[in-house]
């Protein structure tokens, strides 16, 4: 009888093997898709993609028959050859081929030349076509890229002591408020698609006392907008036992310095693909929102139209200032108005006007949205109240304040568009691998 035991070793190997000087000389067996075939006459290379980057394969045109000539683009090969050195060639070597089997064959010509450097079509096309245009190997580096993030997020906060969670998207409340909110039938009840894990997040403080989560996020905003989705993934955290909002700034600063030290020793390949120029995150200046729109009305002749929040004009100018004056990729604006903030915000014992709460700001947009919470009970409900608003359906919510809850604050970051302001694209939709907005819903 055969039994699985997890340690047995495919013939192939992978491009991190092959990367090995040592390797050289050496027969291999290697498979991939056929990303472009160039016939040079005497000679013809056939680049293979796989999914950590090109191997360049070559052979002369006689020594295997007809065969090679009549491989197709995005067929899938498994190859035999010798690996070369050879500078010119994407890893600095390539096989000398000897033997190419077909595993599969693409039934019709495609729709996009992927294999061209950059991908010469509208986003429309691509988003429409994007099983075909994510093979393109820029359009894959950008999510390689968000890998990277989202990768730093987990080990940071791991290193940090928070605990990984899940919460549920399908809830009988939204955590938010307003119209915003996917609603559906579940099971003949009233249901609604989750705007924030925030409800679950702050639970889990009194459990955990730090969590953390990725996951999506809804929201049924009628936008149609280079900066907004209607489904985007959320990097969330909570956490327990703080001295106020600063601490809950202070570990996303680390985690940003976390993230780029990553993504500049692992995914160096991917940067220097897409240009990429990581972002200065040794020190993020901070900014209090009332004085943050005084600077920038002053310095760029810009009248204050709204008093209670940062339209993407004045966050574009804010970005700009700090650039401008300390040289700041980021910048932290803190105590927002308290009519602008859900009612879970910690008003400012100094002004209730205000709130212990910030935005992250990012080459002029706001990637962050966090703050300090209310953590006792009484002071929730009197919020509550002062808002007109019910505590029906809030009961599991004001449950875990009634028995007891540390200082605590917390924080989402949009995944989307952090990666979209490093990339440095102008829409959000080319930082989403299938994105989901007003119109769109496949593929």
């Amino acid at each position: 009888m055969k039994f699985i035991t997890g340690d047995e070793r495919k013939k192939t190997v992978e491009l991190r093997e092959l990367m090995d000087q040592a390797m050289e000389g050496r027969s291999v067996t290697v498979n991939g898709a056929v990303h472009t075939i160039r016939d040079m006459g005497e000679v013809i290379f056939v680049i293979l993609r796989k999914s950590a980057g090109l191997v360049q394969c070559v052979c002369e045109a006689g020594r295997m028959g007809s065969d090679i000539r009549a491989l197709k683009e995005e067929s899938t090969v498994e190859v035999d050859g010798i690996v070369m050195g050879e500078e010119r060639a994407p890893h600095g070597f390539e096989i000398h081929l000897s033997k190419i089997r077909v595993l599969s064959e693409p039934f019709e010509v495609l729709p996009l030349a992927v294999s061209k450097w950059k991908l010469k079509t509208s986003l429309e096309t691509k988003l429409s076509l994007r099983p075909i245009s994510l093979r393109n190997v820029r359009e894959r580096a950008k999510f390689k890229l968000q890998e990277g993030i989202v990768r730093g997020f987990r080990e940071f906060l791991s290193m940090q002591g928070f605990t990984e969670v899940r919460t549920p998207k399908i809830t009988a409340k939204g955590a938010e408020g307003g119209s915003n909110i996917f609603r559906l039938d579940y099971f003949g009840k009233k249901a609604v698609l989750a705007q924030s894990p925030q409800f679950y997040k702050q639970t889990m403080v009194g459990v955990y006392d730090r969590v953390f989560e990725v996951g999506p996020v809804f929201r049924a905003e009628k936008h149609n907008t280079v900066r907004h989705l209607n489904e985007y993934t959320g990097l969330d955290l909570e956490m327990g036992y703080i001295d106020g909002f600063e601490d809950v700034m202070e570990v996303e600063a680390g985690f940003l310095q976390y993230a780029s030290k990553l993504l500049q020793q692992e995914y160096r390949e991917e940067l220097e693909l897409l240009a990429v120029t990581l972002p200065r995150t040794d020190r993020i200046p901070q900014v209090r929102f009332d004085k943050a729109k005084e600077l920038v009305a002053e310095k760029y002749n810009r009248r204050i139209r709204n008093p209670y929040d940062l339209e993407p004009e004045e966050e574009m100018l804010i970005g700009r200032y700090f650039k401008e004056e300390y040289d700041a990729d980021f910048v932290f604006v803190t105590h927002y108005p308290s009519k602008k903030r859900p009612f879970y915000a910690m008003d400012d014992p100094e002004d209730s006007r205000f709130t212990l709460s910030f935005d992250l700001l990012y080459k002029g947009l706001e990637v962050t949205t966090g703050g300090q919470r209310i953590h006792e009970y009484q002071m929730l409900l009197d919020k509550i109240a002062t808002r007109n608003m019910s505590t029906e359906g809030m009961e599991p919510y004001l449950m875990i304040f009634k028995y007891g809850m540390p200082p605590h604050g917390g924080l989402g970051i949009g995944l989307e568009r952090l990666t979209m302001q490093l990339l440095g694209e102008q829409n959000v939709r080319e930082a989403a691998l299938f994105p989901r907005d007003l119109g769109r819903l496949e593929p």
